[in-house]
């Protein structure tokens, strides 16, 4: 899979070249590139952005920036996601969905987002565009959003996960479902005890208990 991100502070992207990422993008099953818009900027300032028509606080991203720093990566395809607050949110099921396609374009929006036109332009040319947010509340700009998104989409690729069966049993794979709670050594840690059925060897009770659990965590937290 290719991912572009396009954002004005590409040193926060810099965790994609670490861990499980990194080690993707050495193999060559991931093709992650950071892009910074200000590079785009034509004034000496290197503005990214202006007043609202219409008036209101804050800033919008100049839709002529963007363009420029769009056009070269997007083709027939590509998904063009705009991370903003307004947007779908995102969850395993959009993760799943994603982690399909060759090629992803996160941009991302800061100030009052990105002026609007840019999302319009990219669907009446025919491209796939999805405004997706992380969850309902506001963050300062889309990178964290990015990061999070690109995390949990790149790990549903065969061989980013050093074992694929850690994805067979997971939270949000089925709807409600949590996953249950794990142990492992000491079998007592400050008076806590693992629970004996793990210790058992009984696989067939060990699956029961762990259905039990997940079942009595979705009821606890969802």
């Amino acid at each position: 899979m290719k991912i572009d991100v396009v954002t004005i502070f590409p040193e926060y992207l810099a965790p994609l070249q670490l861990s499980l990422l990194g080690k993707a993008q050495d193999q060559g099953i991931l093709d992650i590139n950071v892009h910074d818009l200000r590079s785009k900027a034509i004034d000496n300032h290197h503005a990214v952005d202006d007043t609202p028509y219409g008036g209101g606080a804050g800033m919008v991203m100049l839709p002529e920036i963007w363009g420029q720093a769009l056009d070269p990566l997007m083709n027939q395809d590509s998904d063009l996601i705009i991370l903003t607050p307004a947007g779908k949110r995102f969850d395993q099921s959009m993760a799943a969905k994603f982690s399909q396609v060759s090629h992803l374009v996160f941009a991302c929006g800061r100030y009052e987002g990105i002026d609007d036109r840019v999302r319009m332009h990219y669907e009446e040319n025919n491209y796939r565009v999805h405004e997706v947010s992380i969850g309902d509340y506001v963050l300062g700009g889309g990178e964290v959003a990015a990061l999070v998104m690109i995390e949990a989409i790149t790990r549903l690729i065969p061989g980013v996960l050093g074992n694929p069966q850690s994805l067979e049993q997971e939270s949000h794979n089925d709807e409600g479902y949590l996953e249950y709670p794990n142990f492992t050594k000491p079998a007592q840690w400050r008076d806590l005890q693992v629970p004996e059925v793990l210790l058992s060897g009984n696989h067939k009770e060990i699956e029961k208990w762990r259905a039990e659990q997940a079942a009595e965590r979705a009821k606890k937290n969802r």
